[in-house]
């Protein structure tokens, strides 16, 4: 295996211009350094990574520990921060915790061990204390866990607002509320929040109904809106906390005879790619995952650069109305 001496012989320059070519460090000329990479690629050499990164005292890598890599929402905003990432010259680790503390603390310790360059955190069942110690700058996504840490979501109050506001101006008198589980204390709670304060503010009551604690799976969805349909005939509105369990209700009312939107009209969250595929198109409130994923990667690079930045950014909502309402 040919060794960074065997390439500084074979370009006939020293190992310093080598190691200078390959760290992007001081000047080089063109033409010299045309003939490095001329020998490197005759000689099949790979440079060491780990060794650049300890010489360098950074890895260009960033850290992604999201729950679940298959939900949509995760996976669009995986997509993107990789995309943004690359982009800036880094490479991202993905790490899928399934809100499985263990295996988040075991992924935490891998990324310490890689030495990345941040961690951006769309999963936290651990202790705050386990992310303030980390020596990596840390961003989170949809969640508050320290003063000190910045983190990201879209105005969730705003968008349980929207969504009320559209099912008040259908008409509709009998609403309900499918959201996570409250206690898990997501900035995503607020969307209940505001749905039934506009709701209450106009003399409905909407009926909440909350998934268990791992709110990922997706096999109780159908339960729990069955139940609802079956305790709740008359419900003529719903406001789902993710454009996933709005499909759910979707499927649910085909099963039970009522047809969207004369009967119920369905409202969900995220703006996934697939709530415009679906049919019925689902009304959505729009989250843009895409700002997200690049407020997320530049937050990281300012935290690197000793850069000011916000702790708080909300990024805002839109309705997007389609076919269910």
């Amino acid at each position: 295996m040919a060794t960074i001496h065997d390439v500084a012989k074979k370009a006939k320059v020293s190992v310093t211009t080598v190691s200078r070519v390959l760290n992007n460090r001081g000047y080089i000329s063109e033409a010299t350094r045309t003939k490095v990479f001329k020998a490197m690629e005759q000689l099949h050499y790979q440079p060491n990574e780990i060794a650049r990164s300890l010489l360098r005292k950074q890895s260009n890598v960033i850290g992604l520990i999201i729950p679940n890599v298959s939900h949509p929402f995760f996976s669009e905003l995986a997509n993107y921060v990789e995309n943004y990432a690359y982009e800036k010259g880094f490479k991202m680790l993905l790490c899928n915790s399934q809100l499985d503390p263990v295996k988040e603390k075991d992924y935490i310790e891998m990324l310490k061990r890689n030495r990345v360059d941040g961690i951006i955190m769309g999963s936290h069942t651990l202790q705050v204390e386990e992310y303030i110690n980390l020596s990596s700058p840390i961003v989170t996504i949809d969640r508050q866990i320290s003063t000190e840490i910045p983190y990201i979501s879209s105005d969730n109050y705003m968008g349980g607002s929207l969504a009320a506001k559209l099912l008040l101006a259908k008409g509709c008198m009998k609403t309900a509320h499918i959201c996570g589980n409250l206690e898990l204390q997501l900035l995503a709670n607020q969307r209940t929040t505001a749905f039934k304060s506009v709701m209450n503010e106009n003399g409905v009551e909407p009926i909440i109904v909350q998934t268990d604690m791992d709110v990922f799976n997706q096999i109780q969805y159908a339960q729990m809106i069955r139940q609802l349909f079956e305790d709740h005939p008359d419900i003529d509105g719903v406001f789902a906390t993710s454009d996933i369990i709005a499909a759910f209700a979707v499927k649910e009312c085909a099963a039970v005879g009522k047809r969207i939107p004369d009967d119920v009209k369905i409202i969900g969250y995220d703006d996934i790619n697939a709530a415009s595929w679906m049919m019925p198109a689902i009304t959505t409130i729009k989250q843009p995952i895409s700002q997200m994923a690049l407020t997320a990667v530049d937050l990281i690079l300012k935290q690197m650069n000793e850069e000011e930045f916000h702790l708080e950014n909300i990024h805002p909502v839109s309705l997007v109305e389609r076919a269910t309402t």
